[in-house]
């Protein structure tokens, strides 16, 4: 696929989402988040595509919204609050950011963060809806909004306090304040920290870890599983949601795989495919709340 801002690659059946803009340390525009998107569409489209690797083109991972353009949001907003025609509801002002994180924690397919710099802002928030997120030492972190004057992007109020917890995500949050790839990883943000050749490799073996040990269908039923209950306010409805998986996957072809190669020592071959063997009962949720 042909992509402006970002590259896009599949090898081995791991899709690799590269933030492209270097020479602007792949600040975000509009026409980036859109390509975003459009990247995730096409790895879920994808069977082939098992898992997603996301990261930045060197020396940055994204070093937030690129505020050269940003003021034409805002002029635009301006000049329809003094025609008398703004009408915040209308959803082509919403967030870019909180979309494509939406679409990210909407993926089908596991996503892995390879953080190889400054992640600042939407560059630190793109990160939250991700599964396994890693970090390179010299990666650093922040959430500047409150000393830009503006609020959350990216769905990040949702996001960063179940990811890190109330007090350290008020503590970002509300001092802007920047942090290092070790406190990230004291406080849970990041995986694990590694040396900046060693970060693409680890989130490679990852992915290759799910590819070749893994059911697809199952590792896309159960990180939806596990991203949904953080709203639930008792384990009942895992527990609902559990007995389903579990008696309608016991019954299927990859569960047999999966004892069988794990009896003959070998590794699986799983045959069902997330395209079109997701059991009757998915979704599991009101899917109302799930356009981005």
């Amino acid at each position: 696929m042909s992509f402006e801002t970002i590259r896009y690659a599949v090898e081995d059946h791991v899709a690799t989402i590269t933030l492209n803009r270097p020479h602007r340390l792949n600040a975000f525009t509009l026409e980036m988040g859109d390509e975003i998107i459009a990247a995730f569409d096409a790895a879920d489209a994808d069977d082939e595509v098992r898992a997603v690797i996301v990261t930045g083109e060197p020396p940055a991972f994204c070093a937030g919204a690129d505020l050269s353009t940003g003021a034409d949001t805002f002029n635009r907003v301006a000049d329809e609050t003094q025609s008398g025609t703004f009408d915040d509801n209308d959803p082509k002002w919403r967030d870019r950011g909180g979309r494509v994180n939406l679409r990210i924690w909407q993926s089908a397919k596991p996503v892995i963060g390879a953080i190889n710099g400054a992640a600042v802002g939407i560059g630190a928030t793109m990160i939250l809806p991700m599964d396994i997120r890693l970090a390179s030492m010299e990666a650093k972190f922040a959430y500047p909004f409150a000393k830009r004057g503006i609020v959350w992007d990216g769905c990040a109020s949702w996001f960063l306090p179940r990811v890190v917890g109330i007090s350290t995500a008020m503590d970002w949050g509300l001092t802007g304040r920047t942090f290092t790839a070790a406190e990230a990883f004291e406080n849970g943000l990041v995986a694990r920290v590694l040396p900046a050749e060693d970060l693409l490799p680890e989130a490679r073996e990852r992915a290759r870890l799910i590819v070749e040990k893994c059911s697809p269908v199952s590792v896309s039923l159960m990180r939806q599983m596990a991203w949904r209950m953080l709203t639930e306010n008792s384990p009942m409805q895992a527990h609902r949601v559990e007995t389903k998986g579990i008696l309608h996957a016991g019954m299927g072809p990859d569960a047999k795989e999966g004892v069988m190669s794990f009896l003959e020592k070998r590794d699986p071959d799983f045959p069902m495919r997330v395209s079109e063997d997701m059991p009757p009962w998915y979704p599991f949720w009101d899917g109302a709340d799930d356009a981005y």
